[in-house]
């Protein structure tokens, strides 16, 4: 009896192993296919954070040049407005 009963456990203890086994293959499996989509979304992401970025300095360049830009203009309105208040004084004191 104590024979049968240790073959028994021989026999249940190989199908153990030969489960866990199986099943570390299709974990290691499942992890590297996980790493693999892991590494396809962080590059998806970084793209699509380099595109945004890229964006946001266009529209911040566009915002400067613009700004720039009216303060020329501003530049350009003050120097009128003081020549026209001189022309005016001029005229004025010509009366």
């Amino acid at each position: 009896m104590e024979d049968k009963t240790f073959e028994l456990l021989e026999k249940m203890y190989g199908e153990m192993q030969s489960g866990f086994n199986r099943l570390d293959k299709k974990i290691e499996q499942e992890v590297a296919r996980l790493d693999r989509k892991i590494e396809q979304e962080t590059a998806k992401i970084e793209n699509k954070i380099d595109e945004n970025h890229k964006a946001l300095y266009d529209r911040y360049k566009q915002s400067i040049e613009g700004i720039n830009g009216l303060k020329r203009d501003i530049k350009e309105l003050k120097g009128k407005v003081e020549n026209q208040e001189i022309e005016l004084r001029v005229i004025k004191g010509g009366k």
